[in-house]
């Protein structure tokens, strides 16, 4: 490019040399482009680093770069480039990380880095305006730790590449239009410590080989790399952060692990940074359509999860005993299915559960005896199951007992001939449409048969004529006779 080339040019808005044999810098360092918006340097042979000067394209929208030979990495003062929309830098030899000043662009709408040398441990869009499917761009990706797209617009299935991304810790995916079922690959994801799926669509039953080989890694893991144990049990609170020396969160600070994400646990959501990251396990598949059962196999996951969201979903059956082995568990919710029969006595023996609810299922019988955490449980955590009696709630159950259960056999015995009976209508109507136009079908095909049909239809006719005129006439004359 010759060094004075667009001198002078100070209005010049849009500037296109896409598709040259350019080489060298992409632009002198007295580039006085300040109202330059669109800027497609695209299949050249430019090489060299992005030069700072781009930086006073105040007004730029559209950076496209692809196809060169550029290098270095990704500038940071690209975040203040607000009125980005669109940067296109595939193809190229980019390296290092992936600067997190990028999300501060609100206005971007394209991204495309492939074909580099980038890499990020963190990649955070939440909060965003991104819609149509996730994107294959992190398929394979061994450095990446987490992956949060809450609160978008996104769409379509979970895709399956996810359990490729094997470093994988923080999956965050809550708040979207995601639909389809949990993908079985999840269980390939070893590292995992938080996944939240909330507030979608997702549908299925919740597969027991996926979720239940979730191994959530212990904190004797983190220990190994120098680092101290952090202590759950007391205070808990969103601060927990505090619990480490100073020069440990500083060390994490120089290699860029310091990082903040939201997680909601026992009904509030945090916001949880640094370290503390290491040390908290959640599940959190609230409010999607989920059915069925719930696995037992989820009880025997890592005995290091906190929290367990599964509530406003349509699960069923009962609760699962196993859930007694998940020792450290802080916070369970399975409110608001259709889950019944009784509430294990076993969950006791979870002393550090802080909430528990299971309102508003179909849950019987006697309530837990109200012995170590489950004597703080209120009424609130049981309301909506009618047929549940003991303490806290005010039902004795030696006049509730085993009358109890009749009407809510008699219930599902009503709502199950309900549905065979609607069943039975819609099948029959689906049927008589079916033979309605195979009899049509066959007689616009067959001229003989129709010339048949249309004759006995004809004769049936007359005969009802003949029968009809016949039994009026004998009528009319009995009664004058």
């Amino acid at each position: 490019m010759p060094v004075h080339f667009t001198m002078g040019c100070h209005s010049l808005i849009f500037l296109k040399l896409s598709y040259n044999n350019f080489n060298g810098q992409i632009f002198p360092t007295n580039f006085n482009l300040t109202n330059l918006k669109y800027l497609y340097l695209d299949n050249n042979h430019f090489s060299g680093k992005i030069p700072n000067s781009i930086s006073l394209m105040i007004n730029g929208a559209i950076i496209d770069f692809s196809n060169n030979n550029l290098l270095g990495m990704l500038p940071m003062w690209m975040g203040n480039m607000s009125q980005l929309t669109t940067i296109v830098m595939a193809n190229n030899q980019l390296e290092g990380p992936i600067p997190i000043e990028l999300c501060k662009l609100f206005n971007l709408e394209f991204f495309d880095l492939s074909e580099n040398n980038l890499f990020g441990l963190f990649f955070h869009l939440n909060e965003n305006s991104l819609s149509g499917p996730i994107p294959r761009v992190f398929p394979n990706n061994s450095n990446l730790v987490t992956l949060n797209l809450r609160d978008n617009y996104l769409s379509g299935n979970i895709p399956d590449w996810i359990g490729s991304v094997s470093s994988l810790s923080i999956l965050l995916l809550g708040e979207n239009h995601l639909e389809g079922r949990i993908p079985i690959q999840l269980r390939l994801l070893q590292n995992l410590n938080l996944l939240d799926l909330s507030f979608n669509k997702i549908s299925g039953p919740i597969p027991h080989c996926s979720l239940s080989n979730l191994t959530f890694a212990s904190a004797d893991e983190y220990n190994s790399r120098g680092l101290s144990y952090v202590d759950f049990t007391y205070p808990k609170s969103p601060t927990w952060a505090y619990l480490l020396e100073a020069p440990e969160i500083d060390a994490w600070a120089h290699v860029g692990l310091i990082e903040e994400v939201e997680f909601t646990t026992k009904s509030r959501t945090y916001s949880y940074k640094g370290v503390i990251l290491n040390y908290l396990f959640g599940i959190d598949l609230s409010s999607n359509m989920l059915v069925g059962e719930i696995p037992p196999q989820l009880g025997r996951i890592s005995s290091n999860i906190r929290a367990i969201n599964l509530s406003h979903n349509y699960l069923n059956g009962s609760i699962p005993i196993t859930f007694s082995n998940l020792k450290q568990m802080e916070s369970l919710d399975l409110s608001y299915n259709k889950l019944n029969g009784k509430i294990p006595p076993q969950l006791t023996e979870l002393t550090s559960l802080e909430v528990f609810s299971v309102a508003h299922n179909n849950l019987s019988g006697t309530l837990p005896d109200r012995k170590n955490q489950f004597g703080t449980f209120d009424e609130n955590s049981y309301e909506g199951n009618p047929l549940l009696c003991g303490p806290p709630l005010h039902k004795d159950c030696s006049k509730f007992g085993p009358l109890s259960i009749m009407p809510l056999d008699h219930m599902e015995e009503k709502s199950e001939s309900f549905m065979d009976i609607g069943v039975f209508y819609i099948s029959f109507v689906v049927a008589y449409i079916i033979v309605l136009l195979g009899i049509v079908t066959v007689l616009y095909i067959n001229p003989y048969w129709r010339k048949a049909w249309f004759n006995l239809i004809e004769e049936c006719i007359d005969t009802c004529y003949c029968f009809v005129v016949v039994y009026y006439h004998k009528l009319f004359n009995f009664r004058l006779a």
